[in-house]
Formats: C-alpha cells, sequence, structure tokens
C-alpha cells in the first residue's frame, strides 16, 4: 500500500536555499485583489511553482499581515515582492525589465491557455485582477495580451487563487530552468 512522504522525505528547500535558487523567468502581479486570503495563497503558489517575483498593487495588501500568513504558510518569508500604488508604474519597471505582460483574463481577443506557448528565452508578467471586476482596462490595453482559461460548467470563472495555481503549473509546464 502507498505510503505518505514524510516531510523530510519531501526534501523541500528552505528558505535561504530557496531565496538563492533559479526561478523561473515568470512574475505574478496581483492588481487590486482584496481578500488577503487570496494574496496568501498567491505567495503560496508562487513558492511552490518558483515564481520569480510577485508585485502587489493598488488595494493589495502587503506582507506581513496575519491574514495573509494564514494562507501563505510562510511563503511570504520566501518569496521576493514588491509593491506599487498603481498599475502604470508597475508596469513601467516590468517594460523596462523586458517581461511580457499577459492578463488572465475573458476577453474577445483572449488566448486559451492550453494554445500559450512561451517563448524559449522571454520573461512574463501574468496579470491577474480583482475578485469582482477582473483585471482593469489599463492592463488590457498595455498587455501584449490575454489568457484564458477554458471553463466548461455553469460558472463563468474561478477563484483568483486557484487561476493563478493553474497558470503557474501550465507554464512551469511547459519551460526549463
Amino acid at each position: 500500500m502507498p505510503q505518505k512522504l514524510s516531510l523530510d522525505e519531501l526534501n523541500r528547500l528552505d528558505v535561504s536555499a530557496y531565496k538563492s535558487a533559479e526561478k523561473f523567468p515568470y512574475v505574478f502581479v496581483l492588481d487590486d485583489i482584496r481578500s488577503m486570503n487570496n494574496i496568501g495563497s498567491a505567495f503560496r503558489t508562487a513558492d511552490a511553482f518558483r515564481c520569480a517575483h510577485v508585485y502587489l498593487v493598488g488595494i493589495t495588501a502587503q506582507p506581513p499581515h496575519r491574514e495573509i500568513s494564514k494562507t501563505a504558510l510562510g511563503a511570504d518569508e520566501s518569496v521576493d515582492w514588491t509593491y506599487f500604488e498603481t498599475a502604470e508604474a508597475c508596469h513601467e519597471l516590468l517594460k523596462a525589465q523586458g517581461y511580457q505582460v499577459y492578463c488572465i483574463e475573458q476577453v474577445d481577443q483572449s488566448i486559451s491557455l492550453q494554445d500559450f506557448k512561451p517563448a524559449g528565452e522571454s520573461k512574463y508578467a501574468f496579470v491577474f485582477g480583482n475578485e469582482v471586476f477582473g483585471v482593469n482596462d489599463y492592463w488590457i490595453e498595455a498587455a501584449a495580451g490575454s489568457l484564458e482559461i477554458p471553463q466548461f460548467g455553469t460558472k463563468h470563472s474561478l477563484n483568483v487563487s486557484v487561476t493563478m495555481g493553474v497558470v503557474a503549473w501550465d507554464f512551469v509546464s511547459k519551460s526549463q530552468l
């Protein structure tokens, strides 16, 4: 019968080793995310899939905060992050650093996630928007494009933290360190 692995057997990195480990060439941009549980989950997902950085924008809360830490489980300490008051300021930095920006949003010209093919040496910034209103129009107009996760049920969206996990796994599974 299969046995669950112990924490030691999982052979995970400690925070120091994680910080110096090579990251996949993508970042998360959390624009006006209102739920601190979703923010904490974003950090935990970013850690799990070695995201290079998390950018917090607008009303998105910042660590340290008890409500973020509750779901981050320490990932708010392992993953590097930066806060910007405005989307414009964050976008300027991403452009200067050579990121291709993609919104995760349902728009008329979105690319289905399974059809997204990351270019070998490119760096990507994935923008996730507010839980109610989605990605704001500034990002949609400024981005290289929008990616959409195909869905087949009655609901028109996924929770933003679930979406981050799907996008991160898809990107990492198509990339190499």
